[in-house]
């Protein structure tokens, strides 16, 4: 046939299957900064036009509702979706330039994040995220949409989405795919060492494909970012909840994820692509934080202890210096977080702190900050104690027994360290015992407790024998709440 009375065939079919409708439930999202306006009412066809002919006007319809273009042949047709995020865009607190520049900076630092891996991180750096038709993985579940972003040279963030029309069309978007890894440096993901690219290799497996992706290193940016910003927050460690808290950025009419499986599931049964326009848009969202979170970590890992001013943060940037084996940068972090998480001073003139009466958000907010103090003080009596410097780390771990929000576990660990180092480095054996006695506090079963129990037994009997005097010459250990004096040392 003509191609010209092809084309026009397919326009009369589609303008037969028009109708204005939209399906319940349906979420509208405001627009990408690049997407272009496309139709977005079509729906199910009701045409008699022959199956070749309404498989075409399906095609058209969605590269048109989707604004995507088609690669492959036959059944093998993948959609391929381009959209480009302009360098000046601001997404929260900079701009997309700014992340591009930073990453580009600091990608070196890339390799404090990730372990394991043969060859070190390289640019260019592919994020990348996969929408599938389950969350809990296995055997039975397809990644319909598959996105990989990158920055550009001039700033910019590009993302490309290769999206299934129908199931038969898998091995067609596997090979478009993995010609994309294959220009990557390395792998960005969110949760992707557990979820994406198990999933996505097993399909390549099925296929009979080849995976050659295994050497490529992958930063999965969920565990850092749990380790610097998920500590001690109800609301969790998501993306989104990263966005918001981290970068500055709210989404508005975002779709659900447990819906998203039920939307594609949808357009395969009616054909209307209506649905999949908010699944790709969660899916740009989703890279485009995803780039912006990396390049603010690696800026973080470079610049070191001075660019930041959050106490978590610094501990986070401490413990992985520390893994690392960059002792000295771990001890300067952790002393940053201490002033960070000092108390505040109430103002000349004012009522004492803890004085007024404060909300349950103050409230919480000055637990996180005591909280944090005791884990900055905990680090730095450790990094003390290996250094052999006994005064100084039982100096620490004083000031950690004294925080009220101290964790248990943290607690017990400090109190214990004290009862070793008033029994045998700096002698009172009345002080050692008592430390040893609140280490039981909440823990007085199994080997924690025995251990314990043993050294009380033994500090007894050096009491009674004369070896140490039966009273303390240092104040009583305070297992919990505001300091009341000075702090405690072994002089």
């Amino acid at each position: 046939m003509d191609p010209a009375r092809l084309r026009d065939r397919l326009r009369a079919v589609i303008q037969q299957e028009r109708v204005p409708a939209t399906p319940s439930g349906t979420a509208a999202l405001p627009p990408s900064s690049t997407q272009g306006s496309a139709p977005a009412d079509m729906a199910t066809p009701v045409s008699e036009a022959p199956p070749s002919v309404r498989a075409d006007a399906r095609a058209m319809r969605l590269s048109e509702a989707l604004g995507g273009v088609w690669e492959g042949d036959g059944h093998a047709r993948v959609c391929v979706i381009t959209r480009r995020y302009a360098a000046s865009l601001v997404y929260g607190q900079a701009s997309v330039a700014d992340a591009a520049t930073a990453l580009a900076a600091h990608a070196s630092a890339a390799a404090l994040l990730i372990t394991g891996t043969v060859s070190p991180p390289v640019p260019p750096f592919v994020f990348f995220d996969l929408e599938t038709t389950g969350l809990s993985g296995g055997a039975g579940t397809q990644a319909f949409l598959a996105g990989c972003g990158r920055f550009e040279a001039d700033g910019g963030f590009v993302i490309e989405q290769y999206l299934l029309p129908s199931p038969t069309a898998e091995r067609a978007m596997l090979a478009r795919l993995s010609a994309t890894l294959g220009t990557a440096g390395t792998l960005v993901t969110f949760n992707g060492k557990s979820y994406d690219a198990p999933l996505i290799e097993s399909r390549f497996h099925l296929h009979g494909l080849p995976w050659m992706h295994d050497a490529l290193p992958h930063l999965d940016v969920l565990h850092p970012a749990r380790r610097f910003w998920g500590q001690g927050r109800e609301e969790g460690c998501s993306l989104v909840t990263l966005e918001r808290r981290v970068l500055g950025v709210g989404r508005d009419g975002d779709v659900p994820g447990a819906e998203i499986p039920g939307r594609y599931f949808g357009f395969l049964r009616t054909g209307d692509p209506a649905p999949l326009e908010a699944i790709c848009e969660h899916n740009r969202r989703d890279l485009l934080s995803l780039g912006v979170l990396t390049a603010r970590l690696v800026a973080l890992l470079a610049r070191g202890h001075d660019a930041t001013d959050d106490a978590w943060e610094a501990l986070a940037l401490g413990r992985t210096y520390e893994a690392s084996g960059r002792a000295d940068a771990a001890v300067q972090a952790w002393h940053h977080a201490a002033q960070l998480s000092a108390p505040v001073s109430p103002p000349r003139g004012g009522t004492p702190l803890g004085s007024a009466p404060r909300g349950p958000r103050a409230a919480r907010a000055e637990a996180r900050r005591s909280e944090a103090r005791a884990a900055a003080h905990a680090a730095l009596a450790r990094a003390a104690r290996r250094a052999r410097a006994w005064d100084a780390a039982a100096e620490a771990w004083q000031v950690v027994v004294e925080e009220p929000a101290c964790p248990a576990a943290l607690a017990r660990e400090a109190r214990e360290a004290l009862a070793v180092h008033f029994e045998h480095r700096a002698p009172d054996l009345g002080l050692a015992r008592r430390f040893a006695e609140a280490s039981l506090e909440g823990e007085d079963r199994g080997a924690w407790g025995d251990a314990v129990r043993h050294r009380l037994a033994r500090l007894d009997r050096k009491l009674l024998s004369g070896r140490g005097p039966l009273f303390p010459s240092s104040p009583s250990p305070q297992p919990s709440g505001p300091r009341t004096s000075g702090r405690r040392t072994s002089s």
